[in-house]
C-alpha cells in the first residue's frame, strides 16, 4: 500500500521535521510513505480566506488520482482512538486500497470540491494544532497503527 500525505506549506520547525522524519524512517518497508508538501501561496495576503482555499484546493486535488482513497484531516470528522484507526488502516489494507491519501489543508481549511473528493473526514483532536504539529501528529499514528497491526511494543493499551 502507499501511503501519501498531502500538506499545504512546508515544515520549517526543524525539530518538528525532525520528529517526522524519525516516525517516516520506522514506518514498515511494505508502506511506500510519502509526504507532498504544496508551497505557501504567493501574495496570499493580497487573496481573500475563499481565494486562498479555492487556490490550494486546486494544488491539492492535482495530487489526488481518481483510484486514490482520500482522507480530510478536519475538525468535523471522526476522531478515532489509536487502537480504531489501526483496525482502519488493515481494513483498507484487506479492502486492497493501493493509495491512501491524508490531506492537510491550509489555515482557513478546504475549499468545497477538496470536501467533495474525500472519502472519509478524520480529526485528530478537538483542539486546535499548527499545521506543522498536525502532520507529526498523523506521521505517528500512522507507525502507532502499524505498530499496533505488527504486535510491536511501542502502543500500550
Amino acid at each position: 500500500m502507499n501511503i501519501t500525505t498531502i500538506c499545504i506549506g512546508k515544515t520549517d520547525e526543524k525539530a518538528i521535521e525532525l520528529l517526522l522524519q524519525k516516525y517516516e524512517n520506522r514506518l514498515p518497508t511494505h508502506i511506500n510513505y510519502q509526504r507532498i508538501e504544496i508551497p505557501d501561496l504567493k501574495n496570499r495576503k493580497n487573496l481573500s480566506e475563499i481565494q486562498q482555499k479555492q487556490k490550494e484546493g486546486e494544488q491539492i486535488l492535482s495530487k489526488i488520482q481518481n483510484t486514490d482513497f482520500v482522507i480530510i484531516l478536519d475538525e468535523k470528522g471522526k476522531q478515532p482512538t489509536s487502537m480504531q484507526f489501526a483496525q482502519d488502516l488493515q481494513n483498507y489494507m484487506n479492502q486492497s486500497v493501493k493509495n491512501l491519501v491524508f490531506v492537510i489543508g491550509g489555515p482557513y481549511g478546504f475549499d468545497e470540491p477538496v470536501y467533495q473528493r474525500g472519502n472519509k473526514k478524520m480529526s485528530l483532536s478537538n483542539m486546535t494544532f499548527t499545521h506543522q504539529m498536525v502532520r507529526l501528529f498523523l506521521t505517528e499514528q500512522i507507525y502507532r497503527g502499524f505498530s499496533i497491526l505488527q504486535g510491536k511494543p511501542y502502543h500500550h493499551e
